[in-house]
């Protein structure tokens, strides 16, 4: 392995009370914790009463202030491990998951920590609806989305670009199902995922995890929480990571410190501010895929790499946050909250351009397995500034119960961007795909062509309304809108280009009884074409923002006093104006531009989710979606027609998937076994070649000894060759990772 580093609400509680609210928040086999006997009452925060704006951490998360300590030991397995029913993903202010009229998924710590996921991809197989496309890129209800991506609730993606959102410094993940432009804006119709980051507690909890395992895996990290004063907590995690790849060439390190400060300034005010510092070094990168033929069979073995060792990507993000919590009075609060974003990456690496001719008759030949390469030299830089304020006001009136929520959003973004190229013209060798030539060429003797220096100004502005009507104990109503506001900037030309746009929502939710609800939603998306694409377009006229609509009809239910819940969503989305080359098009003076808005895409399906506990011991989350994405409209006129063509299944959009983790806890030797299953039917990479359907099985073993906890996950039980999403045929396919074993050591002192 190489080093190479280029850089509130307070009542009063019975203490035992207390005691189940620590146990569900420790571990799942002990909890430890410490309370004040000094105060009669106990003083519990939580940061989003039912009239407080948004909260990075629901009732579940409460948080308890220490004093006078008495030390008291909770041990057994808590029960609702996977289940969090309460969320703000959907609303920004908290919600009983039963109340929402929309699909919506929260996945906990337990969840993360039993599937030893370290990066999103490990938890797709427990999102109903969700495939991976590319990188950090994901299938949502059939439609590709690589920027709807928030971080507690506001805009800053630390690992925007190419690299995949790790999860040591995440508490848990929520998914909001379709369109979500009535609160946050600009972005795909197929849903949104939102990572809520952990923050400093009152509760006292240090924890060392050591790991290791296949490929040379070798890491730890620390995690400390406690009250450093009765008004005054803390929080500081670090956490390492190296190994190498299946992949020719590729390695990787990852390094993070993240921690902060909860100020408790008064009983009606709290502030938490928290930082997050990312290094990331992957060697061999930027991966691609490794070449296919049409029925989707790998040409070589999966561990290909057109890559060289020299190649690399660096990634330093520095994210900086605070959030002001201030209750006015008992019904009207505010939550104030600015996110700062700097992240910088460099890449060089190879590139697949095709198949060489060796014959000379001007046809590609698969057969030699040759393939000619360029060579690419990039760096991106993002500075970010996200500023959010939502206020919110309950009140009764005529007769009813009302939730006002009134806010608005700024979303600042500069980037700046070099990139050079070298091709086989330049001094890039060709790489041999059956007779790996590695290391025959040499980066340093490249002739470099400078493509292109530029950067770009983006400004976001939004402000919304949302009303939460309780007409009685069995009926609601959400109702919401907001405008929004883009404006975007190119530094290098000085074209600039605005757009606006209104975008409704409405849900109605009917509960007949504490256990069941049906609801009914029609909300609508917006997303405005790229900078670049209007800029190509200019003298043509300009592309019409692509915008959105869903119909979702849907069924919650709790089982057994609560135990488990089930949902059930049928839904369809009409996706219009969707921009497209004009095959039209022939050059920069031919007068036709070179895109034009002429598709429309219909996306209908139906999800199905189980999360929570069978029996004592039994805990599972199972899901299957099935999806059904088509172009319905493509042609403008009978000569003009879409480049997908019409009735052409979308691009990694699997019409079946499937996913099952279940826990059994074997309570007499304080062990637990896991067994989980992640289904992927058959998909179409971007230039139609099929990806073959998958079936993967995973298991885990826990064993606990006081306070030391052992986990030994097992990836891909059979070692199943496979591919998770196709991309370009000269690219070809992303492979799955074969057999993979970790072994982690934690300790709680």
């Amino acid at each position: 392995m190489r080093s190479r580093w280029g850089h509130s609400v307070k009542t009063r509680f019975a203490y035992s009370l207390i005691a189940l609210a620590l146990a569900q928040h420790q571990s799942a086999f002990a909890a430890e914790t410490v309370l004040d006997k000094e105060a009669p009452q106990q003083n519990l925060s939580t940061s989003s009463p039912v009239a407080s704006p948004a909260s990075t951490e629901p009732a579940a998360y409460e948080q308890v202030k220490l004093a006078a300590p008495e030390r008291i030991a909770v041990h057994g397995r808590a029960m609702q491990m996977y289940v969090d029913k309460e969320t703000t993903v959907g609303t920004k202010t908290a919600i009983n998951v039963m109340e929402l009229p929309q699909s919506v998924q929260v996945l906990t710590e337990q969840l993360i920590v039993d599937q030893a996921a370290r990066n999103i991809t490990d938890l797709y197989r427990s999102i109903a609806g969700v495939s991976e496309f590319s990188y950090s890129g994901v299938t949502f209800r059939g439609f590709r989305d690589d920027e709807n991506v928030f971080y507690d609730g506001v805009r800053g993606d630390p690992y925007s670009g190419f690299s995949v959102p790790q999860l040591f410094n995440v508490q848990r993940v929520e998914v909001l199902k379709g369109p979500a432009s009535a609160l946050y804006g600009g972005g795909e119709p197929g849903g949104m995922i939102n990572y809520v980051t952990k923050k400093p507690t009152f509760v006292e909890s240090k924890e060392l995890t050591l790991a290791t395992g296949s490929n040379d895996k070798m890491g730890g990290s620390v995690d400390l929480t406690g009250g450093l004063t009765k008004d005054l907590a803390y929080r500081f995690g670090a956490y390492y990571q190296q190994e190498d790849s299946f992949r020719n060439n590729a390695d990787s390190q990852n390094a993070e410190v993240a921690g902060g400060l909860l100020y408790e300034i008064n009983d009606d005010t709290q502030l938490t501010t928290t930082f997050d510092l990312i290094k990331q070094d992957l060697g061999g990168n930027r991966l691609r895929g490794v070449p296919v033929d049409d029925a989707g069979n790998f040409l070589v073995d999966p561990s290909y790499n057109a890559n060289e060792k020299s190649d690399f990507q660096k990634m330093d993000a520095l994210v900086l946050q605070s959030i002001l919590d201030h209750q006015f009075t008992n019904n009207f609060s505010v939550k104030t909250q600015i996110r700062y974003l700097n992240n910088n990456s460099d890449q060089q690496y190879h590139e697949s351009r095709g198949w060489v001719d060796v014959n000379g008759d001007g046809k590609a030949d698969v057969l030699d397995g040759t393939i000619k390469r360029e060579y690419r030299v990039q760096s991106r830089a993002n500075d970010e500034i996200s500023l959010t304020n939502d206020f919110v006001y309950a009140f009764n009136a005529l007769g009813f119960e009302h939730e006002f929520l009134f806010g608005g959003d700024y979303h600042y973004v500069e980037t700046e961007y070099h990139y050079k190229l070298a091709t086989d013209k330049d001094g890039v060798g060709n790489l041999n795909i059956f007779d790996l030539n590695y290391g025959e060429t040499d980066p340093s003797s490249y002739t470099l062509q400078d493509k292109n220096t530029d950067g770009t100004r983006s400004n976001r502005y939004g402000v919304y309304v949302q009303e939460h009507l309780h007409f009685n104990e069995q009926w609601s109503l959400i109702a919401g809108l907001r405008f929004s506001q883009f404006d975007d900037y190119d530094k290098a030309t000085g074209f600039s280009f605005s757009d606006n746009a209104i975008t409704p929502r409405a849900g109605l939710n009917y509960r007949p009884i504490d256990s069941m609800s049906f609801y009914l939603n029609y909300s609508e998306s917006f997303n405005p074409a790229s900078l670049s694409d209007q800029e190509s377009i200019k003298n043509n006229g300009f592309l019409e923002p692509e915008t959105g609509n869903q119909v979702e009809l849907g069924m919650k239910n709790e089982w057994f006093d609560g135990q488990f819940m089930t949902t059930l969503a049928l839904y369809r989305i009409e996706k219009e104006n969707v921009a497209q080359s004009n095959p039209l098009y022939t050059g920069d003076d031919d007068g036709i531009p070179a895109m034009l808005n002429f598709g429309e895409v219909r996306s209908q399906g139906v999800e199905w989710t189980l999360v929570g506990d069978l029996t004592e011991n039994l805990t599972v989350t199972a899901n299957y979606a099935y999806n059904e994405t088509e172009v319905i409209k493509g042609v403008v006129n009978e000569s003009l027609t879409n480049t997908f063509g019409d009735g052409k299944h979308f691009a990694n959009a699997p019409r079946h998937q499937a996913g099952i983790w279940t826990r059994y806890d074997i309570n007499s030797i304080d062990s637990a076994i896991a067994f989980g299953m992640d289904y992927v039917g058959e998909q179409f990479s971007l230039d139609g070649q099929t990806v073959k359907p998958h079936a993967i099985f995973d298991m885990s073993w826990t064993t606990q000894w006081n306070q030391t906890q052992v986990r030994f996950n097992l990836k891909n039980i059979f070692d199943k060759e496979y591919a998770v999403s196709g991309f370009s045929e000269r690219n070809g396919h992303f492979p799955g990772e074969p057999r993979n074993i970790t072994l982690e050591l934690s300790h709680k002192f």
